[in-house]
């Protein structure tokens, strides 16, 4: 039996990769690796977000009955980031090193306390409130972008 933990924090290790592979590219000032890293990165991110925005995010809040908690300051962080990654692929496009690697280092550091709250917090609590349905979840959020 597969959980909410599991599928979406292995999907967590997938995008940090992609994004490692990406800063290390951009350090080398490799702006053709850099701009296809990054593409692939900014797919599975938005994939990633798509899938708890569209299915994880409206299933717990119609079980708990509140979409200002938890999923409403992961939606706000989802919007930080996607400012961040927009950033960056412009400082991608002008070949602005520094800048890529500073907004790199601002959003490494949001992804990775985002990460840390869903995977101590919100995803065990959508294991265990949304047990019911969590296959059925699973599997839609492994539809929704393919």
């Amino acid at each position: 039996m597969r959980t909410i933990l599991d599928f979406l924090g292995t999907d967590h290790q997938a995008c940090d990769e992609l994004f490692a592979v990406a800063e290390a590219a951009a350090a080398q000032r490799n702006w053709d690796s850099t701009r296809d890293l990054f593409d692939r990165f900014r797919m599975v991110m938005d994939r990633h977000l798509a899938m708890e925005e569209q299915v994880l995010f409206p299933a717990f809040e119609a079980k708990t009955g509140n979409s200002m908690g938890p999923t409403g300051i992961m939606r706000m962080e989802h919007g930080q980031m996607r400012a961040l990654m927009n950033d960056m692929e412009a400082a991608i496009a002008a070949g602005d090193d520094a800048s890529y690697l500073g907004l790199s280092e601002t959003l490494n550091m949001l992804m990775q306390q985002h990460n840390l709250k869903e995977e101590s917090m919100l995803y065990p609590m959508s294991d265990r409130i949304l047990a019911g349905a969590r296959d059925d979840l699973i599997r839609d959020m492994e539809n929704l972008v393919r």
